[in-house]
């Protein structure tokens, strides 16, 4: 690390320290730091700040590459969960580094919209793949999977929606609670006198703050979400069988039936760990109620918590760091965060051994399933929503001559109206490849290249975000007639480039 790099780093840690003293001042035993930084020796100040935060995140090991002639089938559930990339995002944005173990690949991928073949004849998914040169390493090549699936309108159902808020002591801030406020109101502004909303929030107890409004009463829901205030201790279990409850009560088969939870995933009341949360949220799965949560805050955020009540509530997580990015997911892409049009979606590859030297699964750590489970039509898996597009990248290594099919891939899922099971497939040989890729996959591989730094990983070869900056000022992310989505993260991996 060069000494600019070395001061800066330094700089940061400091004025983070004093940033989040100050804070801890003021949540005495809500889970801060306390006192506990100025126990930090000298040496420690050139760890990474992220690894010295209080935030909660499992742990994640990544796969090393796999002969196809000793395991040929990869096997994993599919979802456009994005919470690790808009972390991320907050945390450069801060001139902070970013811990290893929050970087989420596939989720820094999935958060961007990409141009696949979109399903036709009233199918629900449609599938396509690219294979093109990995950046990273000239003796590697990188094959994507991009799934596209329907458009379906908001408007096109009824929407029973139950506004789920943690309005516990944790929860206080313009980036917590005020953010939350301002980002149901958005989606309010959405809703019409088809849809019914109710409001439950919990700190040391729960309660209904609105029951069964219709969509049409924006006025008085936004005055409930107003007058929240944030104090006392965090019943997150109270507060989900509570919505639960609601939702049961104003169900409908022809409408979209969702709680919405809007929390920092610090739960101190009731169920907690890991465990307890997976068997409350399974235990709901079956009613037909879907769950989206909305991580917020810093500093005392419970990325655990959030991520296994989405992963077993049969919905989405994401993480708001920002308006802007409450509107990207509650209003621009509103239809995807409530219309589900493909549920228990997972995919299985099979590489061909005569092709194929070795394989790695970028990503998708997390969601791994055995062939049993993959098989298994009763496995609960990941939710697509309407017009989201879902992206698995393996790196991969060709024989020397290759010639033939590569991989055959399949992803299988179930229709949410009427539970049955359908699949798609797509066979990819080395006819497929090409040495001039299209804007998409060009991105795809920046943003993968740039999350493989960040998490330090041991198989990024030669990246270095350099590289990825001059990659991705080629491309259309100036914003202008390009995507402002790309145009930002170009100067996020600007940003970190002055970090790592």
């Amino acid at each position: 690390m060069n000494a600019k790099k070395i001061l800066s780093s330094i700089c940061a840690i400091t004025l983070g320290a004093f940033s989040l003293t100050a804070c801890a001042a003021q949540h005495k035993g809500g889970g801060y730091w306390g006192d506990s930084i100025a126990g930090f020796a000298p040496g420690d100040m050139m760890s990474e700040l992220g690894e010295l935060e209080n935030y909660q995140t499992e742990g994640i090991t990544e796969r090393d590459f796999v002969s196809p002639e000793i395991a040929p089938d990869s096997y994993f559930s599919l979802d456009r969960n994005t919470a690790s990339y808009s972390l991320m995002r907050r945390i450069i944005n801060e001139g902070r580094t970013v811990y290893a173990n929050s970087v989420r690949l596939e989720e820094y991928i999935n958060y961007f919209s990409y141009d696949y073949a979109r399903p036709e004849d009233g199918d629900a998914l449609a599938i396509s793949s690219k294979l093109f040169d990995c950046p990273w390493n000239d003796e590697h090549k990188l094959l994507s999977i991009g799934i596209a699936a329907e458009e379906v309108t908001f408007s096109d159902k009824p929407n029973n929606i139950v506004f789920l808020i943690d309005t516990s002591g944790s929860m206080y801030g313009d980036d917590r609670l005020g953010l939350i406020q301002q980002a149901f109101s958005m989606l309010t502004e959405n809703l019409s006198a088809e849809d019914t909303v109710s409001i439950v929030t919990y700190a040391g107890d729960s309660r209904v703050a609105l029951s069964g409004e219709s969509g049409s009463n924006k006025t008085k829901i936004c005055n409930v979400l107003q007058d929240l205030v944030a104090s006392g201790s965090t019943n997150g279990q109270g507060g989900i069988q509570k919505a639960y409850a609601l939702a049961e009560q104003y169900y409908s088969a022809e409408a979209n039936n969702r709680v919405i939870l809007a929390t920092d995933g610090d739960f101190n009341v009731g169920a907690s760990n890991k465990q307890s949360l997976e068997q409350l949220i399974s235990e709901k799965r079956s009613s037909g109620i879907y769950l989206s949560v909305l991580g917020v805050g810093m500093y005392n955020t419970n990325d655990i918590t959030m991520k296994t009540l989405a992963e077993n509530g049969n919905g989405n997580y994401a993480y708001l760091d920002s308006v802007a990015e409450a509107r990207k997911v509650l209003v621009e892409e509103l239809g995807g965060t409530v219309n589900v049009v493909a549920k228990d979606a997972k995919m299985g590859v099979t590489f061909n051994a005569d092709t194929v030297e070795k394989y790695r699964l970028l990503g998708y750590e997390s969601k791994m399933m055995s062939q049993e489970e993959f098989d298994d039509e009763q496995k609960d898996a990941g939710e697509i929503g309407s017009g989201h597009t879902v992206t698995a990248l393996y790196e991969i290594e060709l024989k020397t001559d290759a010639s033939g099919e590569v991989a055959a891939c399949e992803v299988r899922f179930k229709s949410p109206q009427t539970n049955e099971s359908a699949a798609i497939s797509e066979a990819v040989t080395t006819d497929d490849y090409t040495a001039t890729p299209d804007e998409d996959s060009v991105f795809i591989g920046c943003v993968a290249e740039y999350g493989l730094v960040l998490r330090q990983s041991k198989y990024k070869g030669y990246a270095n975000l350099e590289n990825v900056i001059t990659r991705l000022s080629a491309l259309d992310c100036t914003g202008q007639g390009g995507n402002q989505f790309r145009a930002e993260f170009l100067e996020i991996v600007k940003k970190a480039e002055k970090l790592y």
